[in-house]
């Protein structure tokens, strides 16, 4: 059984997701109340995932510096939505089956104080802003 999230971002990390989006010139995001910011590109049809849902996704996460440290090659990769990170967990259910989301993810709805290493190498430093481009291919 899985529990929703109910982290939410400290002021000062949604400052610096507000600082980010500003210094890009994006101004059509829209805050979520705990504290992430997201576009729908798409919102999809059919299913929405709920916490408990199985998700087949295709995806790129970056960090503020344009690095691309995941995504999916071809084909959709499939998750247990409440095992994913705080950002994804609320963020995936704004949209339904065949849409796309652009998620900006403070570091406590994200990987938080730790760095992410892959191969020994850190490929998420602490206390990262996280931007993921999610298609969601399925619901189950």
């Amino acid at each position: 059984m899985y529990r929703e999230s109910t982290i939410t971002a400290s002021e000062s990390e949604i400052q610096a997701v507000e600082n980010y989006l500003a210094d890009q010139n994006i101004t059509t995001a829209i805050k979520h109340p705990s504290g992430f910011y997201y576009e729908i590109v798409s919102s999809g049809s059919g299913t929405a995932p709920e916490i408990c849902s199985s998700v087949s996704v295709t995806y790129v996460g970056k960090l503020t510096n344009g690095n691309i440290f995941d995504q999916t090659h071809g084909s959709p990769v499939t998750f247990i939505l409440g095992e994913l990170i705080p950002g994804w967990q609320k963020g995936i259910p704004l949209i339904k089956k065949g849409g796309e989301v652009k998620l900006y993810i403070p570091p406590s709805l994200g990987y938080g104080s730790q760095n992410v290493t892959s191969g020994g190498v850190v490929v998420v430093p602490a206390n990262s802003i996280l931007i993921f481009d999610v298609q969601l291919a399925d619901v189950q």
